[in-house]
C-alpha cells in the first residue's frame, strides 16, 4: 500500500530530516511512502488571518494533487488540521466541497495514522534517554492526536518520559500569535523551557515542528543540552 507524504513548509525547508524520519517510518511498517511534487502551503497560516479566500486556491491545488491518495500521512498536527478544514471553504453544492471531504478523510497526522489507522504501537524503535513530551496545542486539543503519540513513545525501548508539571501549556508560538504578541509569546515559552529543565529531561519530543523550532531556539539561546526531537525522528532512530 502506497503513503503520501504531505510534508509541512516548515519541514522542508527548516526540517528536512522530519520528513526523511517520516518516510522511514512508514517504509518499516511496509508501506511505501510517496512524495508528490510541488506541493505548496497548506494555507493555515493565512487561515488564521481571516484570508479563507487566499486559502482556497491552496485548496484546490491540495485536493487535486491527493485526490487519488489511499492515504496521506503528515508529520504535523497543525498542517493536519488545516486540511480538515478545507471542506469548510466551499458552500454546501459546490463540487470542491465534496472532493475536499473525501481528501481530509484520508489525511492524518503520522501517529494518528500509525496507532488509529494501522493498529501499530510498536515500531522496534529505541533510544536510550530520559525525555520529556510536549504535547502541541494543535496536535492534542484541536486534532486529538495527543494520545497516539503517548502510546508509540511508551513502546521506545530505553526511553523513559518523564512528566512536565503543567504539560497542557503552550508553547507560545501559535502562528501568527508570536508574531502579534511576541512580548507574551516569548514569556509563555520562557515558562514552557522552564517546566523542560525541571523535568530533568535530556529531550524534549514533540509531534508537531512550528513548536519544535520555537523550543529549539529557545534552548539553544540558553545554551542548555537539551536535544530537542520530533515523535519522527525518535521513532525512526534505532528501528530494527
Amino acid at each position: 500500500m502506497e503513503a503520501f507524504l504531505f510534508i509541512p513548509c516548515l519541514v522542508e525547508h527548516v526540517l528536512p530530516q522530519v520528513g526523511e524520519a517520516t518516510a522511514m517510518v512508514l517504509s518499516r511498517v511496509g508501506l511505501t511512502p510517496v512524495l508528490p511534487k510541488g506541493q505548496t502551503c497548506c494555507g493555515q497560516f493565512v487561515y488564521k488571518r481571516g484570508r479563507s479566500d487566499l486559502v482556497r486556491p491552496l485548496a484546490r491545488r491540495f485536493v487535486e494533487m491527493f485526490a487519488d491518495a489511499p492515504a496521506i500521512v503528515c508529520p504535523s498536527g497543525s498542517c493536519t488540521a488545516m486540511v480538515r478544514r478545507y471542506p469548510s471553504l466551499f458552500a454546501a453544492g459546490d463540487p470542491w466541497r465534496e472532493r475536499a471531504e473525501a481528501v481530509a478523510a484520508k489525511t492524518f497526522e503520522l501517529g494518528q495514522f500509525l496507532v488509529e489507522q494501522l493498529g501499530i504501537t510498536d515500531l522496534g524503535a529505541h533510544y536510550d534517554a530520559t525525555a520529556t513530551l510536549h504535547a502541541s496545542c494543535q496536535t492534542s486539543r484541536v486534532l486529538g492526536a495527543g494520545s497516539p503519540t503517548e502510546a508509540l513513545l511508551a513502546k521506545v525501548a530505553g526511553l523513559t518520559l518523564a512528566p512536565l508539571a503543567r504539560p497542557e501549556r503552550c508553547c507560545g508560538f501559535g502562528g501568527a500569535f508570536s508574531v502579534d504578541y511576541p512580548d507574551v509569546s516569548q514569556a509563555i515559552l520562557a515558562e514552557k523551557i522552564d517546566d523542560i529543565v525541571a523535568s530533568g529531561a535530556e529531550a524534549v519530543i514533540t509531534a508537531e515542528p512550528s513548536c519544535l523550532l520555537n523550543i529549539a531556539a529557545a534552548l539553544a539561546k540558553r545554551e542548555l543540552p537539551i536535544r530537542p526531537l520530533h515523535l519522527a525522528e525518535v521513532l525512526a532512530g534505532g528501528m530494527s
